[in-house]
């Protein structure tokens, strides 16, 4: 059997396209003849340091060409890439290698101590390999070009097929250790299909990788499809909202994966209305509701908005909303994607009727073969071939979906279930207010209360009195949080999400030392 995964596409778009850019960096270019090469090489330099089908190869780094050379790499061999968070600590990234079972970690410039620190004798990593100079420690890491200049450029066609493990990508955790979503060559194949029919992608696209490629929309939101249709990956270091605009504008990107937080810095910049967006057709964008004054911005730049709704588990697409209905159905998910089927249910497992609201529930060839060593928590989340995402939500009468709330964010105040996501989006709204977080909080009467947390303009009053009696005219009493704080900025993950978790420890510590105050002795 002929490599059917992913590793073989680099060598398919050898044969077609071989002349055409595929990878930009820093103002280097590199065609997909080069790229295939490169990937070649990584794949004999993994091979010489005894990597075989099945093994795991992990990469801990932000943005870089090498993410991509290993994970193609990793596919030629039938290993299977991990990519790990970049803003991990040394600990936390213990736990991930260790679980995986990774026995060679590629790591950037950045990287270099935290690579020291987990370099212990009798562990599980044989080799580290450094892909730049590190800054600061990695003097035992192995230098990714020597490997690469000094390796076999030969084709490897060891055996793969769709139904084999591609990559090991772990959540980013808030609910307790990471898990890792095994995701096949299938899934990924599946998943770029549904996103070069989406995004209508062409063999000259010029997408923008600017999200991490660490994680799955980074990765598979338009950076692999592209690859795949033989356009070019702009790779970008890192996110910066002024330097990303540069970029766009002198790559002239067609497409990119972009999370809201990222969208709203860029509108912000002073130049965003003077910079020449002509070329930029389409942008995908996800992890949390895209705010309407930020949608409306990027609108005007007569820049199509796909947003859309996935998860780590899907690979990660499954459901978009074009701009045509954008405005009409702001704050829906919008309809699934081609090869993927989606269903809202009640607790006893029938389907929910229209705005009714029940969990979240996904089929299709791009959903996840499970959990890594982790058969007990597959099966609670792959039922009947129906991954349950854990997510409330409800589809309205034109069979759009509407994703309400993480049901374990969902608040219960005297008997009335809160949704934290619609109140976000009410105070979204409001003037002045640029981020918004709902938490719940114990309260003697009504068992819980809301506090929202927000960041406000600099010139915006921090009243919070105010903030409440505008809520009043778009939400029923009971949703209007009963507490409010501001705060100069939201704990977030390395994709724009805010972390609630982190919230919850500070603001519920804080509520009860409040409490502790205003009892009377």
């Amino acid at each position: 059997m002929r490599n059917a995964g992913l590793g073989s596409w680099p060598e398919r778009r050898l044969r077609i396209s071989p002349d055409r850019d595929a990878i930009w960096f820093e103002g280097t270019t590199t065609s997909h003849a080069g790229f295939s090469e490169r990937v070649r090489r990584t794949a004999g330099a993994l091979a010489g340091l005894g990597v075989r089908a099945g093994d795991r190869v992990a990469w801990w780094s932000g943005n870089h060409p090498a993410a991509l050379e290993t994970l193609y790499a990793c596919g030629q061999l039938g290993a299977v890439w991990v990519p790990v968070n970049a803003r991990l600590t040394a600990p936390e990234a213990e736990y991930v290698l260790g679980h995986s079972g990774a026995t060679i970690v590629i790591h950037g410039r950045d990287h270099g101590e935290l690579a020291d620190a987990l370099r212990t004798p009798g562990a599980g990593v044989r080799s580290w390999i450094a892909v730049e100079p590190p800054t600061a420690g990695g003097a035992d890491s192995l230098p990714y070009e020597e490997l690469l200049a000094g390796s076999d450029p030969e084709p490897r066609d060891v055996p793969v097929g769709l139904d084999d493990p591609c990559l090991i990508m772990y959540t980013s955790g808030t609910t307790g250790r990471p898990k890792g979503a095994v995701l096949t060559h299938g899934n990924m194949t599946w998943n770029a299909t549904n996103q070069m029919l989406g995004f209508d992608f062409g063999p000259t696209e010029r997408t923008l990788a600017v999200a991490p490629l660490f994680h799955i929309g980074g990765l598979n939101g338009t950076v692999n499809p592209t690859l795949l249709r033989g356009g070019c990956a702009v790779v970008v270091r890192r996110f910066d909202p002024a330097g990303t605009l540069a970029v766009i504008e002198e790559q002239g990107i067609h497409s990119f994966f972009a999370v809201p937080t990222m969208l709203d810095a860029m509108a912000r910049e002073p130049d965003f209305r003077t910079r020449d967006l002509s070329e930029l057709r389409t942008i995908g964008a996800a992890g949390a509701p895209l705010p309407l004054p930020t949608l409306r911005t990027w609108l005007d730049r007569g820049v199509t908005m796909q947003q859309a709704y996935g998860m780590t588990e899907a690979a990660p697409g499954c459901t978009v909303l074009d701009s045509a209905d954008a405005v009409r159905k702001v704050g829906s998910a919008g309809k699934p994607v081609f090869f993927t089927d989606v269903r809202v249910l009640r607790p006893d497992g029938t389907v929910a009727g229209v705005d009714e609201i029940g969990e979240v529930v996904v089929q299709g060839l791009n959903v996840m073969a499970g959990y890594w060593n982790d058969p007990e928590r597959t099966a609670e989340v792959l039922i009947d071939g129906w991954y349950h995402t854990g997510d409330a939500g409800s589809v309205d009468d034109e069979g759009f979906l509407y994703i309400r709330d993480r049901y374990k964010d969902m608040i219960i105040s005297g008997g009335e279930n809160i949704y934290p996501a619609e109140v976000e989006s009410a105070l979204l709204e409001l003037p002045g207010v640029r981020e918004a977080a709902v938490i719940g909080v114990p309260d003697e009467k009504w068992g819980e209360v809301g506090l929202a947390i927000l960041v406000v303009e600099p010139a915006t009053r921090r009243d919070a009195d105010a903030i409440r009696h505008a809520l009043r005219e778009r939400l029923a009493g009971f949703k209007v949080p009963r507490l409010v704080r501001f705060a100069d900025e939201l704990p977030k993950t390395a994709t724009g999400k805010i972390r609630k978790p982190d919230l919850r420890e500070h603001y519920l510590r804080e509520h009860y030392l409040d409490t502790e105050e205003e009892t009377p002795a």
